[in-house]
């Protein structure tokens, strides 16, 4: 069984920055894509940022390209996503999410393992 758990949420102004990350542990592999989503009140869970864990390209939400960067530790065991610029319309709950395929995709329904995710406040 894959854990996945995330941190690094907080309460932040507008404009400022944070770096959540999701740890994961159990039996994960190397080659799975990771995901990030989030998902405000109200509102549908959506995409945000993926990564292949082996490199390559990354994907992005258009509404935070340019702002987010998705990243991962070199032991492939932590992924990582730096916010810049962050704005109200950024406050959400953002989750974490492993996917058994080397691609990252932007579909919630294509992820088989999920953290219980991380409040982001954004204050304007």
């Amino acid at each position: 069984q894959v854990q996945l758990v995330e941190s690094g949420g907080g309460l932040v102004q507008a404009g400022g920055s944070l770096r959540l990350s999701c740890a994961a542990s159990g039996r994960t592999f190397t080659t799975n894509a990771m995901g990030w989503f989030r998902q405000a009140p109200g509102k549908e869970r959506e995409f945000v940022a993926a990564i292949r864990r082996t490199g390559g390209r990354n994907y992005y939400a258009d509404s935070v390209k340019g702002r987010f960067t998705i990243s991962r530790d070199n032991a492939m065991t932590t992924v990582y996503l730096q916010m810049n610029s962050l704005k109200p319309e950024d406050t959400a709950v953002y989750y974490c999410a492993e996917r058994k395929d080397f691609l990252g995709t932007p579909f919630t329904d294509e992820y088989d393992y999920w953290g219980q995710g991380t409040q982001v406040t954004v204050s304007s």
